[in-house]
């Protein structure tokens, strides 16, 4: 049962709108739908707050440390709240994926997200749930800081939005009926 849903990006006006920060508008938009808010929480370096989705308490965490030091946030969180890593759920943008999709997947390594390596090595775990966001490749490894840096365009900011309300509609699937029927929904409907 996941109980700490995590959102990956960079703090800051610079960054709000940069690709890099998909994970931050999905939990952004969670808050809003939900009438909640988040505060900043020094204990975590984090916005944190707290809601119900689908009857489930669940954590929400916005990790302030940069993106390569989000692991620090998640273990301090997961330890106060006496989380494993098995009920983490973290939403990061994807490369290997086109914009407009989104998958659900638990384990594996990090796949040269920085955010990801931080995360599997504060928690010392790989095993944990994550929401993929695709906002696609720029077809050279050489350009990938810089593109993952800038704000997507028009078309495919809404792409990218698109797949942001595909992973928020699953997330009470993931928390009623498991991530099976979630992952199945989810990746069915592409």
């Amino acid at each position: 049962m996941i109980k700490l849903i995590v959102g990956l990006g960079n703090p800051g006006d610079r960054y709000q709108k940069t690709r890099h920060n998909a994970g931050f508008w999905l939990l952004d938009q969670l808050v809003a739908n939900e009438h909640s808010r988040l505060a900043e929480d020094k204990k975590f370096q984090s916005e944190y707050g707290k809601i119900f989705l689908a009857n489930h308490p669940l954590h929400l965490l916005k990790p302030l440390t940069f993106m390569n030091a989000s692991g620090r946030a998640v273990s301090a969180a997961a330890k106060f709240y006496d989380i494993a890593p098995e009920e983490i759920l973290v939403v990061h943008d994807e490369l290997d994926l086109p914009e407009g999709a989104v998958k659900l997947k638990y384990g594996g390594g990090h796949g040269g997200h920085n955010g990801l390596r931080d995360i599997i090595a504060a928690l010392g775990s790989k095993d944990f749930y994550r929401l993929r966001i695709g906002i696609n490749h720029p077809g050279d490894r050489n350009q990938v800081v810089d593109y993952v840096l800038h704000p997507p365009g028009k078309a495919e900011q809404a792409q990218i939005d698109t797949a942001i309300i595909r992973g928020l509609n699953v997330l009470p699937i993931l928390l009623q009926d498991g991530a099976e029927k979630a992952m199945h929904r989810l990746h069915s409907t592409e």
